[in-house]
């Protein structure tokens, strides 16, 4: 079989369908790529063309009330700065990991209305100038592009409001959670109509929803129903009714949530966070027909490559069965990674999923 581009082998993932190889990605902390440069990585080179990973690209948009960002603290080992969310973060700059948040505008009813009123569909929220520079090459290339939505528990909770302030107005003030969440995702498909009007036509939606962690979920079914199926359903519909895919990345145990999610129209979950208590092989044979998958190869083996060789041997010959994913690890790729360890796993991945 003929090489494919990734636009290609994804198009047939999406369809349940065999490629010439499954397609292979990975996401990698900025502190890893930091030391791939120390190790040879050229500094003008994207890591993921130097590994020979697939191709993708995403759009973007700004939904945030975009408060004003200004650099706090500064030192060798950290930045203390705020987002357009209105969050104060604390970023290690050599060393892998997620923000420390420190505190948040945006703390009741009143503080959120004031950002609402910020949440306008400004043109200007759009990188007009990304897609003229970049689009036409994107689908020369063959890449796979996706649109990128913020919207749901995880960006609410971790990035605007807070995980406690989230959890506790879940069950104390759930219409406030709801109007959250709903105004921001109606302010990306706003923004994200205006793209598309404009003749920048992607292939699939994402989102990030972290809904739980290490054998539990942050809240119940019920309350999933209520307070985040209503805007997950609305975002897979807006894009079926475009012919998009609907992918979604949602860490730690959701596997409760699965039926739910495929009923709403989701076509691909990433990553099936191992540790924390998802199967990648029996959501292959309980789901496999209905939902595709990305991920699912234990990234706690990366520190052990015998271990790691052995786990993609057990599980990316089941995955591939009949299309229906894209190997990547469960998580994201650690600094203890070298440079030569990450080249032996995309080698393995791509002779693995081959379909020759």
């Amino acid at each position: 079989m003929r090489e494919m581009t990734t636009h290609e082998r994804m198009t047939r993932m999406y369809g349940h369908r065999e490629a010439d190889r499954v397609p292979v990605t990975d996401l990698a902390w900025p502190s890893t790529v930091e030391r791939w440069r120390r190790e040879g990585l050229p500094e003008n080179v994207a890591w993921q063309e130097f590994f020979g990973l697939d191709r993708f690209a995403s759009i973007t948009v700004d939904n945030s009330p975009r408060f004003p960002e200004q650099v706090l603290e500064e030192t060798e080992e950290y930045i203390i700065s705020t987002s357009p969310w209105g969050a104060t973060r604390k970023c290690w700059k050599h060393a892998g990991g997620v923000p420390e948040f420190l505190r948040f505008e945006v703390t009741d009813r009143d503080t959120w209305l004031r950002a609402k009123a910020r949440m306008k569909p400004d043109p200007d929220r759009i990188d007009w100038a990304q897609l003229r520079r970049d689009f036409a090459k994107w689908r020369e290339e063959g890449r796979w592009i996706y649109a990128s939505l913020l919207f749901g528990f995880d960006v609410t909770h971790s990035g605007f409001i807070g995980t406690q302030q989230t959890l506790m107005a879940m069950v104390d003030d759930p219409e406030w959670i709801s109007d959250i969440i709903t105004t921001e995702l109606e302010l990306a498909i706003d923004l994200y109509e205006v793209v598309w009007k404009a003749g920048y036509h992607f292939d699939a939606i994402m989102w990030p929803d972290d809904m739980g962690y290490k054998q539990h979920q942050f809240f119940s079914l019920p309350m999933y129903r209520q307070l985040i199926k209503p805007a997950h359903r609305r975002a897979a519909e807006w894009a079926h009714a475009r012919g998009l895919k609907v992918f979604l990345h949602a860490c730690g145990d959701i596997n409760p949530f699965i039926p739910d999610l495929i009923e709403i129209g989701v076509d691909m979950l990433n990553p099936l966070e191992v540790k924390a208590g998802m199967d990648p092989i029996a959501l292959k044979k309980q789901y496999g027909d209905r939902l595709a998958f990305q991920g699912g190869i234990n990234a706690v083996n990366f520190t052990d490559p015998d271990a790691l060789h052995a786990e993609m041997r057990r599980v990316i010959p089941v995955m591939k069965q009949d299309g229906g994913y894209v190997i990547a690890s469960d998580h994201s790729v650690p600094q203890s990674v070298s440079l030569d360890q990450f080249k032996e796993f995309v080698n393995l991945a791509k002779i693995l999923g081959s379909y020759d």
